[in-house]
């Protein structure tokens, strides 16, 4: 495969494992999209991939259907992941999934700006994922 990070951005959903401190893989089913060289995914702050993500930025990357299945003899991918909280990051990120996924993530993110105003709500935070190879 010539472009990993060009064939993951083609896909609907990827499926992107973190790690926990003693090894065990946790998959996630993810939208990703790509901007520049880097792959990009929003997610809700202080969940547990961001958790994981805080102790180890390695990452396995699948494609996979929205409920996270992978089909049999689906390439596996690796690649470094950093967390980015700042509101320039998180702004990039939701411009490339909503290019990407268009009218379907902005019905999802409509309502966004008045929920972010209630009291508990969790901010998002951005994924970016760099340095991505093919595994075996």
């Amino acid at each position: 495969m010539s472009d990993p990070t060009a064939f993951l951005a083609g896909q609907q959903y990827v499926e992107l494992t973190t790690f926990r401190r003693n090894g065990t893989a946790v998959p996630s089913p993810v939208w990703i999209a790509p901007d520049g060289e880097d792959l990009l995914v929003v997610t809700v702050d202080e969940t547990g991939k961001t958790k994981r993500l805080a102790h180890t930025s390695r990452v396995e990357l699948r494609p996979c259907d929205v409920r996270g299945t992978v089909a049999e003899g689906a390439p596996r991918f690796a690649a470094t992941a950093t967390v980015h909280r700042d509101k320039a990051a998180v702004a990039r990120v939701k411009r490339a999934i909503g290019a990407k996924y268009g009218w379907w993530y902005r019905a999802l993110t409509t309502v966004e700006p008045a929920l972010d105003r209630l009291p508990g709500r969790r901010k998002r935070a951005a994924i970016v994922l760099r340095d991505v190879v093919p595994l075996g």
